[in-house]
This record gives C-alpha cells, sequence and structure tokens, in this order.
C-alpha cells in the first residue's frame, strides 16, 4: 500500500468516525409511545412507588397503592436562590421546573435554559415506602416560609407536611443553597403509633425519552440514566434497554449515585457514603417516560420517636469543578468514553489556559498550538515524507508508465526506488496515525465541555457550543484544507486525485453544522500544519530538483 492510499485510510476512518455517531443518533430504536408535548403527568406517568428489594427490606414492606392527583390541579409555588428558580408541587413536593439563571435556551437566547419541565415530564420526585405512607402522588401542605433566599443567608428551606397512618407526622424538607446547585431532599418521620416502623425512603428522576431541543443533527450525545458505583464504576442505562428490560446495572450498593443525563446538563441523587441503597430503573406502561432512581432504609422508628434521612439532589451543569465537589465519579457524566484517559489531561489544559486568557476560544488557539508543538517531530517526519514522495513522483509516474502491464516488476522497481532514494512509503501516514486518538479526545472534550456553552470568542462567534452562524469558519477550513491538498504530492491514479480534491469540500460541508468551538481547533490546527508543510516541502523540493533531472 503507498502513501497515497493510506491517507485515504486515515481519512476515511475519521469520517467513518463522524458517520458512525450520527447513524447511531438516527438509528436508536423508538419510543412504544410518544408523550403530550406539554401539560402534567397521567395516572400512568406518575407511576406506583417502587419496591425494595428483600435484601434492603427491613421487615415486611410492599409498594402502597395510592390515589391519583394531576399536577395540573395540585398547587404549585416557586422558591428562587442566586442560580436557579425551582416550582414545586403540592402533589408529592415534586420539583416539576427548574430554571438556571446562568444558562439560556439554545433556541432562544433571551429565555433561561429550563432542565426541569412539564414539557418533557422531567421532575425530581421522592416519597416514602410503607403502609399509609405518603408517596410522591400524596398531597402535601406547604409551611409558611420564605420563598427567596434572603441577602446574606446560605440558605432556603422548603417545608411540606402530611399525614401518615396512626397521626404520624411527615414533613419533606428541601433546602437550597446559596452559589449551589444543591439541593438536600430530607425526609422526617415521627411515629405517633404503639408500634416502632421502619419506613424506606425512594427518591427518583422521572423524563421522558426525547432528545432535549436544540442539539446539534451532526453530533451525537448520550441521554439517559446513569449509575455509579465504587465497584462496578459508570454505567450508561439506554431507554431501549430500560424498556425491554435487558439494562444491566448495579443493583444494591452502598456508595455511588443514580443520574439523569443529558448534554451539558445532569440531575444526579447522591445519599451519604457507606448508606446502603437500592438503584432501579424502569419504564412506565403506556408512555414514553422513565423513571431512574434510588431507595434508602430508614432506622426503626421507635414509637414517639423521631428520625431522618437524606439525599443530595445536583441538577444543574456539568461543571467538572463543581461535579467533583458532590461525590466521586460524577465527572463521568461528561462522557469522553474509552478515550478519557487522554481526554481528561486536555480539558484540565484548556481549563488551565482559561484561567490565564479568560476566553475560551483563545484558549483553544493557544491549546492547538501546544499540541501540535508536541507532536512537532512527528508532524515534521511526516511532512518530510511527503515531501520527498512528491520530488519522487515523476519518477513513479515513469516506473508505472515502464511497467504497468507486470505488476510485480513494478513494486520491485518501486522498492528499489525507496531503498535507493530512502524514502519509507509509509512514513507520511504512521506518525497520523500515532495522533489521530488525541485528535478524537479533543474532539469530544469540545462537545462536552458545558464551559463552552453560550461562550463567546470575537466578533461575530458569541457561543462556542453553536454552529458559525455565517458558516465562516467551516468556508476557512475548507480553504486550508484545499491548501494542503494542493501540498501534498498528486496520486498517481486519477480516481484518487479526484477524491483528495473532494474531500476538503465534503468535510467542510460537514462542519457546517458541527460547534464553532471544534471547527476552530480545526482552523488553527490546519493553518498551522500548512506553515509546516509549505516550509519543509520548499527545502526538500530545492534539494531534490537537481537530483531529479539528472536521474529522470
Amino acid at each position: 500500500m503507498d502513501t497515497r492510499r493510506l491517507i485515504l485510510v486515515i481519512i476515511f476512518t475519521l469520517s467513518s468516525f463522524l458517520l458512525w455517531e450520527n447513524w447511531q443518533k438516527y438509528n436508536q430504536p423508538k419510543p412504544a409511545a410518544e408523550v403530550a408535548a406539554a401539560g402534567a403527568p397521567t395516572a400512568a406517568a406518575s407511576g406506583d412507588a417502587p419496591r425494595p428489594s428483600a435484601g434492603l427490606q427491613a421487615g415486611s414492606v410492599t409498594a402502597p397503592s395510592v390515589s391519583t392527583a394531576p399536577v395540573t390541579t395540585a398547587e404549585t409555588f416557586t422558591v428562587t436562590t442566586d442560580l436557579l428558580e425551582a416550582t414545586i408541587s403540592a402533589q408529592g413536593g415534586d420539583i416539576v421546573r427548574l430554571e438556571l439563571f446562568n444558562y439560556k435556551e439554545k433556541n432562544n437566547q433571551d429565555k433561561n435554559f429550563v432542565l426541569f419541565d412539564a414539557k418533557h415530564q422531567y421532575f425530581a420526585q421522592s416519597g416514602l415506602i410503607g403502609d399509609g405512607l405518603p408517596t410522591h402522588r400524596s398531597t402535601f401542605r406547604r409551611v409558611a416560609g420564605p420563598n427567596f433566599l434572603a441577602d446574606g443567608a446560605d440558605t432556603l428551606q422548603v417545608r411540606l407536611e402530611a399525614d401518615g397512618p396512626n397521626g404520624d407526622k411527615i414533613t419533606k424538607i428541601l433546602t437550597f443553597h446559596r452559589d449551589s446547585y444543591l439541593i438536600d431532599v430530607t425526609w422526617e418521620v415521627t411515629n405517633a403509633g404503639e408500634q416502632p416502623i421502619a419506613p424506606h425512603a425512594y427518591f427518583q428522576i422521572q423524563r421522558d425519552g426525547e432528545t432535549p431541543e436544540g442539539e446539534s443533527r451532526m453530533v451525537m450525545t448520550f441521554t439517559g440514566p446513569a449509575v455509579y458505583t465504587e465497584e462496578h464504576k459508570y454505567q450508561k442505562l439506554k431507554f431501549a434497554d430500560i424498556a425491554d428490560n435487558s439494562a444491566k446495572f448495579a443493583k444494591t450498593a452502598d456508595s455511588g449515585w443514580v443520574a439523569m443525563v443529558q448534554h451539558y446538563f445532569v440531575a444526579a441523587l447522591v445519599p451519604p457514603e457507606k448508606t446502603a441503597r437500592e438503584f432501579y430503573a424502569r419504564k412506565l406502561d403506556g408512555a414514553n417516560i422513565y423513571q431512574a432512581g434510588l431507595i434508602v432504609p430508614m432506622a426503626e422508628i421507635a414509637p414517639g420517636a423521631t428520625a431522618t434521612t437524606s439525599v443530595e439532589l445536583f441538577a444543574g451543569p456539568q461543571e467538572q469543578a463543581a461535579l467533583k465537589q458532590v461525590a466521586p465519579g460524577l465527572p463521568l457524566v461528561v462522557d469522553y468514553g474509552w478515550l478519557t484517559v487522554i481526554a481528561a489531561p486536555i480539558f484540565w489544559a484548556l481549563q488551565f489556559i482559561h484561567g490565564i486568557v479568560g476566553n475560551w476560544g483563545w484558549a483553544i488557539v493557544v491549546l492547538t498550538v501546544i499540541i501540535k508543538a508536541i507532536f512537532f517531530p512527528l508532524s515534521a517526519a511526516s511532512y518530510k515524507s511527503m515531501a520527498k514522495m512528491r520530488v519522487l513522483t515523476p519518477r513513479l509516474t515513469q516506473l508505472k508508465e515502464r511497467y504497468g502491464d507486470d505488476k510485480q516488476r513494478l513494486n520491485q522497481e518501486m522498492m528499489k526506488l525507496y531503498q535507493t532514494e530512502k524514502v519509507n512509503p509509509l512514513g507520511g501516514c504512521l506518525p497520523i496515525l500515532i495522533q489521530i486518538p488525541v485528535f478524537i479526545a479533543l474532539y469530544w472534550v469540545l462537545l462536552g465541555a458545558v464551559e463552552m456553552r453560550g461562550a463567546p470568542w470575537i466578533l461575530w462567534i458569541q457561543d462556542l457550543a453553536a454552529p458559525d452562524p455565517y458558516f465562516i469558519l467551516p468556508v476557512i477550513m475548507m480553504v486550508s484544507m484545499f491548501i494542503q491538498t494542493k501540498l501534498n504530492p498528486t496520486p498517481p491514479d486519477p480516481i484518487q486525485a479526484k477524491v483528495m480534491m473532494a474531500m476538503p469540500l465534503i468535510f467542510g460541508v460537514m462542519f457546517f453544522w458541527f460547534p464553532s468551538g471544534l471547527v476552530l481547533y480545526w482552523v488553527v490546527n490546519n493553518i498551522l500544519s500548512i506553515a509546516q508543510q509549505w516550509q519543509i516541502t520548499r527545502m526538500i523540493d530545492a534539494g531534490g530538483k537537481a537530483a531529479n533531472d539528472a536521474k529522470a
């Protein structure tokens, strides 16, 4: 295989990687039923409380049968902190809407981003498991309290009460924190009966199976539940696997969390460490709605005694510095796949550079220059090899004209020429192969970092996570790729030559819909490559011209 053929293989490998991402997206199994565009959940959408496994039960505990109370008929109220506004329903004390002040809607920059909403049936729910105990479908009464995080206060607490059997006092407490997307969800149970009780508390995230609005059709990102434990690590659950009960994940543990993941944002439930927990994920009958959650046991409550259990709910952007502080493994929701070992250091470097230059666009430019400098020896070897092949192209063409009918003799003469001129026909491609994992890892870093969302660069680029609105960067990238093609040796095969000339156009059109941060990286990388390749080619062409004339 000559150099040109291997270059084509590399190009088509990268193309196949991008096409595979899109094929995965468009060929996911379709949901069994479509959810309404908006409105409150039905009885099926609300679902019954989960049932703990025998290993987690402290006694005979069964799932309750509770009445249905649609959210639309229940009272709602809002509370506001410095980062978010949460709408809470009297039905279950569920958080049914969550607006994030520091992020804008993808398709409407005048509106704040809404994570939880009725359109996607995306709610944070919780309840108790035990005879007659309230669930996320029970009605609660709000205890009077503030709706706004007061100046100078670090927390805002919301208390909701419900009646249990035998006059038990049940309180659900939501605690919001300043400068944080953490919400403490606490259950407080006072046993007013004459016998001890041992309830369980469950916490779950509910969502439909649809992809969030505003996602680029040219990139593939994961939407769905995920479970993490120290033993089994990070496990993504596809909606289709949950629907047919084939999803594989850890069911019980004393560590870890469960989350609902989408591009740039996550809602995660994190119990205290060393607390027994049971994970579950299910699709509700007759609806394109899924629930992922966990069950934790409460200590046995003696008559007249009170017990509490609490879980942290993180609902917000996938800012890795914040995720690290919440729970071990939570930064893994920023999914780099099998290239995490390469992508994680790249993001750390990008974040470090941003701390110096103060602009994510310029941070991408500087990081590209650094990566290019690191791979300079490999790139130089590649370009030298291609430049030498460019010098030999006329002589290779003569050999093909002379021995075109004798393939064996042609290969022998070509290998002899390579040995005489000390040229490795694969030398221009092997260094590129080594760099491909780094390029793909950087692709995932720029695609998955929420820090790019809404981050401006210069002039017309006001969102590095959005496509270039005027397609200027993709056009520049096409021009740079065309220049690179002209600097490479022209393939002797006319078909290969035509394919190489068409590649800049094909790639450029694909990049029209890619995030501008990714295109910026490719543009800078191409410009640096052109400068390096032009200099090396000029030097070798000058030295090889006389030799070619003498040996032609």
